[in-house]
């Protein structure tokens, strides 16, 4: 049987294909069990954020090649929704796209004291990711970060 992190990545896969035809961004794709349920999410994104019509047009397509393929031995909800503001950053350009705003990374390990950071987005390089924190740069690694997301603004 295939595990749930194989069946995200399969899926992953396969919505970016189906994400890049319709213009949208695939930003995230979960299968979790909730309520005795297994629930497949998939979070699209696109500059101006995207709209009800975006959803259903890739919840669609995606359906109908998730029944072609029938890799999925579980029986499952398929949920294709936005992000929200607080949208996971996930790969390099994310952090380039979404540099100048507010972050929220959490650690693996403690950095400077601490394992929750928020603070402003200044880039990512090969050393890691650089968010400027009550006025003081830091530089958090690669293989340190262990959850980043964009930070709701007030």
């Amino acid at each position: 049987m295939i595990s749930r992190n194989e069946i995200a990545g399969r899926v992953e896969e396969l919505a970016r294909t189906i994400g890049a035809r319709h213009g949208v961004e695939i930003v995230e794709v979960l299968f979790v069990s909730e309520g005795g349920r297994w629930c497949l999410r998939v979070f699209i994104d696109k500059p101006g954020g995207v709209d009800l019509k975006d959803c259903e047009t890739v919840s669609r397509d995606l359906d109908r090649v998730l029944d072609e393929e029938d890799f999925i031995s579980y029986s499952y909800v398929l949920e294709v929704s936005s992000p929200g503001l607080e949208r996971p950053l996930k790969r390099v350009e994310d952090y380039t796209r979404f540099a100048g705003r507010l972050v929220q990374i959490s650690t693996y390990a403690p950095q400077d004291g601490r394992k929750k950071f928020t603070g402003r987005l200044k880039g990512a390089g090969d050393g890691g990711v650089s968010i400027v924190v009550n006025g003081h740069e830091i530089t958090v690694p690669w293989n340190n970060i262990a959850k980043a997301r964009l930070a709701v603004e007030l």
